[in-house]
Formats: C-alpha cells, structure tokens, sequence
C-alpha cells in the first residue's frame, strides 16, 4: 500500500484521476457503487490494482472515549473526568435538525450515493482546478467518519496523531476502502449516529452531546434549528469558527449552514432567513473535568480512586491495561465515600485550619468491619494556586500522598501495648518508669539486637519531673509516659511489636517495612499516613479484626457491564479480649487523660494524643464502634515548630495532640455519627493498681501531657549534640512533603535520614 505521496510531484488533477482510476479498477470491491469504467481515466495498472486489493478491509473501531463519573456511597456525584469530553447518545436522542444541518454542509448527497461520491470528487476537482490549488474537499461523511476513527485511536499520542490525519493519497485510499466496509455494515442511519457521537466540536467537546452542553447547557435532542445550524459549522474548523471567541465568523458560518439546508430543501428559504436574523445566543457550560471539580472537598478522595484504578491489579494485568480503560473512561464508578461524613470532615477542617495557615491538616474517617473510607479531606484544597496542593496528605506515597508520611509521635504506643497484652502481660503491668533514662543497652529484634552505640547514649524523658513511676498500664497510657512504654519494649522485643503492626497494614508513607529500632515502635518516630492510621485503629474497634481499606464498590462501564472491584481483606490481627483491652484503656485517654478534649458526647469512644520532638506533628487517632478517625496536624515540608503559632485563627502557645487535632476529631466524627446507631464497647475489668489510688482519685487536671519538648539527648537515628538541622546534609523542599521523616517525641530527636 502506498504510505507517501509518489514523487514527481503530482498536481491536484492527477492526483485525483489516479486516485479515481485506483478506485475503478477495483471494481470487486467496489461492487454496487457506480463508477466509470476503467478506460474512461487509463491511469490505472495492474500493480495500483493489487495495491489496493491488498489493504486490509477489517476496520477496528475503538470503543469511544467518554467520560467517568465517580459517585459517592448513595449516588451522589462528586466528580466527572475524562481525556475526552464525551457521552454518546443514540440517533433518536439527536435533534432532526442536527442531523440536516450536519448533512447539509457536510455531504449534501449522503443518503444518495455509496462508500465514496463521484459527482462529488469531480465538483471539488473542477473547483481546484479553478482555483489553481485544494479549495473543496470531497471526503463524505462516511470518510470523515473513517478519518475520526483513526484519530481516536491514536488517543493522545502525536505521532500517531499526525499519521492518522495526514493528506496523501496512500491514506485516502485506505480510508476509501475502509469507508466501503463501513458502508456494507452500518447502514446511513448508524454512520450518522457514530459520526455525531465521534467528532470533535471544540471546547474540548467531542460528539454532539458535549458540545450541546458545552455551548448552549442542554441536550441535544433540544437544539433549534438556530443552535445545530452553529454546531454544523463548527466541524470544518472548531478553532475558526468558535462562538465563544468569535460570535462574528461563527454566525457567518451559522448562516452558511442555514442557507445550504434550504437550498437542499431541508428548510424554507424563509426559514433560513428568519433563522439568520436571530444573533448568536450561548449558554457556556465551562469544562468541568478532573478532581479538582469535586463537591465537598472530596477532590484528594477522587484523586485516591484513580490511583486506585491505575494501581490495583483487579483492573488489568499491566499499567498500560489499567491506564487504556481509565483513558477510554464511559465509566460509573461508585465509591465508598459517605456525603454525610464528608461534609462532617470538611466543616471541622475548615472550623479549626485554614488553608493559608503555616500548618495544615489531614482527616480520615474508616469504617471497622468493612475497611470502607467514608471521609477524607484537608485544609489545602485539591488543585493549582497558592496554599493548594495535588498532594494527598492522608495517603501513601504511590497512591498520590507524601513521600514518607509523618510522625506518629505517642499514637503509636497502643500497638505496643497490644502486642505486649497478646503475648501476655497482664493489663496491670506495673515499670518503675522513671522521669529519665538511658535506652536498655540492648533490645532483642527479630534477628540481630538493636545496640544503644550512642555517645553519650541514647536517651528518654518524660513531659514533666513530676511524672515518676512506678506506673501500671492504665495510667501510663493516660498519661502517656514515655519511659513506661520503652521500658516495655525491653521487657517483650521488639519482634512482637514488629509482627503486630504487619498484620495491621501498617508500612510507613514510602511503602517500606517499619524499622526495629526502639523510637519507632514505642514513639512512633517513623512516617505513616492518616488512612493507614485509621484503618489500624479501626481494627481495635472491630474486636482485633483488621481489614485492608477499600474506596470503590462497584464499577460499571457503559454498555453497562461491570468490572471486577477490589475487595477488603480481613484478618485477625489480634484476639478480642486484647483488642477489648486496647478499647477499655484507650477510653481513659479521652475521659481523663491526655485526649479529653477530643471526647464525644453519647457514644462510647476511644483514642490516643501524639505529638512529636519540637511539635512538628501533632495526632489524634480515635474510634467509636462504628467508626474509625486519624487527624494529623503539622507542617507538609515538616519545617514548622508548632508553638506560638495561629492555627485556625486562635493562638497556641504549643500544640499539643489532644489540643488541636483532637476537637478536629471531636467536630468531624460527631457530624459524621449524627443519627447513627451508638452500639458500645466491649470492655474487661482492669484492677486499679497501688500507684493508681483507686477510681476516685480526680484525674481530671492532668491536661494534655503528651507533648513533645526538645530536652532531651538524641533518640536513636536522630541527631548528635552540635547538629544545627535535624538532618545534617538534607534539604527540606516545601511541599515535597515528610522530608523530615524523623521527629521524635518529647525530649527525644529522633530524625530519620531521609530527605524529601
């Protein structure tokens, strides 16, 4: 087949007799469609014959690319995207007069002749020649049908673009015989109905629906004869001809269109003229694609899902699988996402951050038993301007988020104490837990022991002198002390703590294992997401049983088939009497510990206060039975000492967990759990302990004692005396977020090595 125009530089006039004469030689396949004979031209030969015989004639089409349409949990929309602007409508839900008008200036003789049109070619032939170069075109909208098909399979790419639309006459022919096909096998009506459905309108509206909704905000069943005369126009030139930058040349070529329906007689000529009197009059719909056109705040949400689909295996072998049907989109994608949770995040982050402040923070709402993600939000909004981010603080890095997550602080210390209660320590557990100490000199891991090789040693302190022990369990998670929790880890490994967090999905923001070293798994010094946060918390809510988050539930393509969706996974992670435990403990955080601002009025809940070294990041995670929330607070950039700082436009002195994120909490889960069912806990009987003086004692001036201060000697991976950045030989670029994937907790540094 010939791919290049022949050298020799043909002119206008040969170049169409050779392409007639191809054509009538052809005469198998051109059967029933009347041409001259092959004599009558004499530019054709045995070699242009077989030529032609030889394209292929099986043309693929490509199913069209529409748009998707992601709903919440009860059908709401929360967003439409697309790579091309497109809903495909039948011929019957296509105004009449957009089809004359169509047909009109496009090919008038359309129901008249066959694959090509030889009156045609021959008018377009006599008016070049006239004109001494290519004034007219003869393509008929079968052909341009053909064309628009290879356009649409070449998608985004540019080369391929460009070979699906350059003029030679190796491509004419091969849309020619391609054309003939389409002919044989869909009937006028159908070439019709694909052609509207597939061409490009400009405004970046592809078929006629978009572009009827695009310029004048309806269906295009409803367009007046006015309104498709203008469509029509549009074809030859979406660029010259755009009413919305220029109503002059638009209404010209409206008025065009409108004379060529009546001299075809699709129209009166009064009609027409009283048509061309009436001015140009849109109704601009502006584009509406992409996350950052989702209702309530749910953009970082629609930006997850799609990172899901592009990501999860469920949805093809390969990337380029997953990407092809994304791209191709005409999907109705129905996500776990509660309105009612989503619009309870986005009023408590608004009430207590504002996205121009120095800090921001990031909300995740999961459900325990489902793994369903029910509200995800933050005070920098989706999108491109100042104090905007395209960055997910509330997820991993692969799923579009930060590149390491941030700092747990004391929000980590309950997967300790479940680890330690599941390998049998008894909820009374009682440590000398002094106001100071060095780490144990060694601490067994699940290979080689971690060693305490600092100089001086690595070093632990709590939040006030006043704070000594000895202390059991229940008031040393109240309180949130931290020599209790380092102390326990000498006493059980760090191995069983190491295993716990595996079974509870628990891998820091880069996707990586968490390290065993003794600043991680007791004050969480080490990067984590809010909904990896969330979902293990969710796991003591759901009586030990840890199950994978999910964010869509059904997706359906538009033929109306369904696709395969990811499924949660639940495991038990730990026994019920330990997760029963966790919740008994983890309730007199809020009623009398560290979180009690954070406690919600009614229902039974749960949750832990972290903050961490210098209060970079400040945590709060905590549950109901029926609900699972992380709320972090902090710096992206992780470059902001959270004190005498203005957060939500009320001054802090220092931020502390339970001061800041915990009535984010407080606020987003009470609007979340508004009307819901308000089932209650299991608990066990917890004995109070000789220190703990019984349940009388008034615990409630303790405040929130889960601060990090900057006191004490380097915590283990983190800075030496002398440093003068937490991270010697790192630079920490705004926005590339948890460059500083360190931050250790009260009196402790501990800096990871990782940059941005």
């Amino acid at each position: 087949m010939p791919k290049k125009r022949s050298g020799g530089g043909l002119s206008t006039t040969q170049q169409a007799a050779k392409f007639l004469g191809v054509a009538a030689l052809s005469g198998v396949v051109l059967a029933g469609i009347a041409l001259p004979a092959a004599g009558a031209l004499g530019l054709a030969t045995k070699g242009t014959v077989e030529g032609f015989d030889e394209i292929p004639a099986n043309l693929k089409t490509p199913p069209l690319s529409q748009r998707t349409t992601i709903l919440d949990s009860k059908g709401g929309t929360i967003a439409s995207v697309y790579s091309r602007d497109r809903t495909v409508v039948p011929l019957k839900d296509i105004s009449p007069y957009m089809q004359q008008a169509i047909v009109a200036i496009e090919d008038a003789r359309f129901y008249k002749h066959g694959a090509i049109d030889l009156k045609g070619i021959l008018r377009a032939l006599n008016r070049n020649v006239q004109a001494g170069g290519t004034a007219q075109g003869a393509s008929t909208l079968t052909q341009q049908y053909v064309k628009n098909v290879f356009v649409e399979e070449a998608g985004d790419d540019p080369d391929k673009v460009a070979q699906a639309t350059q003029q030679t006459l190796g491509r004419k022919i091969q849309e020619l015989k391609y054309a003939i096909q389409v002919e044989e096998e869909l009937g006028k009506k159908k070439i019709l109905e694909n052609y509207l459905n597939i061409t490009f309108f400009g405004q970046q509206a592809y078929g006629i629906e978009a572009a009827s909704q695009r310029y004048f905000s309806k269906s295009a069943k409803h367009l007046t004869l006015e309104e498709a005369a203008l469509l029509a126009g549009l074809v030859q030139s979406p660029s010259r001809y755009d009413p919305v930058n220029d109503a002059a040349e638009a209404t010209k070529r409206r008025n065009t269109v409108l004379q060529r329906m009546a001299d075809v007689g699709n129209i009166s000529q009064a009609e027409a003229d009283k048509a061309k009197a009436n001015p140009v009059k849109l109704k601009v719909k502006k584009p509406q694609n992409g996350c950052i056109t989702a209702v309530n705040g749910a953009g970082f949400f629609c930006d997850y899902v799609r990172h899901v689909f592009l990501n999860d295996p469920v949805f093809g072998k390969t990337k380029e699988d997953r990407a092809k049907i994304w791209n191709q989109g005409g999907l109705t994608i129905r996500t776990t996402l509660d309105p009612q949770s989503q619009q309870s995040v986005q009023s408590s982050i608004k009430s207590h951050v504002y996205k121009k402040d120095k800090v921001a923070t990031a909300v995740t709402l999961v459900q325990p038993g489902t793994g369903r993600i029910m509200g995800m939000g933050q005070s920098k909004p989706y999108g491109f301007g100042p104090d905007e981010t395209q960055y997910n603080y509330s997820v991993n890095k692969s799923m579009g988020g930060s590149n390491y997550g941030f700092p747990t602080g004391s929000t980590f210390k309950p997967f300790l104490a479940a680890a330690a209660i599941e390998g049998g320590k008894p909820a009374t557990q009682v440590y000398p837990s002094p106001y100071d100490m060095d780490y144990p000199d060694t601490v067994q891991s699940c290979g080689k022991p971690w060693v305490n090789d600092g100089v001086p040693k690595y070093h632990v302190e709590n939040e006030n002198e006043s704070e000594k022990g000895p202390y059991a369990l229940r008031e040393a998670m109240e309180m949130s002390v931290n020599t209790y929790f380092v102390q326990m880890l000498q006493d059980i490994g760090m191995c069983p703590v190491s295993k716990m967090t595996d079974k509870l999905g628990m891998v820091q923001g880069d996707g990586t294992k968490l390290p065993q070293n003794p600043s991680t798994l007791t004050l969480g010094s080490n990067g984590l997401s809010p909904l990896t946060m969330a979902s293990a918390y969710a796991a003591f809510a759901n009586r030990g049983t840890y199950c994978t988050p999910v964010a869509v539930l059904s997706v359906k393509k538009a033929d109306g088939s369904s696709l395969p969706v990811p499924r949660t996974s639940c495991s038990q992670a730990m026994s019920q009497t330990t997760a029963d435990t966790i919740n008994t403990l983890l309730r007199g955080v809020v009623d009398s510990g560290t979180g009690q601002e954070a406690g919600l009025q009614s229902r039974d809940n749960a949750g832990k206060t972290g903050t961490t070294d210098a209060r970079k990041n400040a945590w709060f995670v905590g549950y109901t039975p029926n609900m699972s929330g992380a709320v972090w607070v902090g710096s992206p950039a992780q470059n902001v000492e959270m004190e005498n700082i203005t957060i939500g436009g009320v001054y802090q002195a220092k931020v502390y967990g339970g001061q800041v994120p915990g009535p984010i909490w407080r606020d987003a889960m009470t609007g979340a759990l508004a009307g819901v069912a308000a089932p209650p806990f299991n608990t066990v009987h917890i004995p109070d302990s000789p220190k703990d003086g019984g349940d009388e004692e008034d615990e409630g001036d303790r405040g929130d004692r889960d601060r990090g201060g900057d006191r004490g000697r380097p915590g283990p991976g983190g800075k030496k005396p002398g440093d003068k950045t937490p991270f010697p030989g790192i630079s920490i670029t705004p926005d590339l977020i948890g460059g500083n994937n360190g931050g250790g907790h009260r009196g402790q540094t501990n800096g990871g090595t990782q940059g941005p």
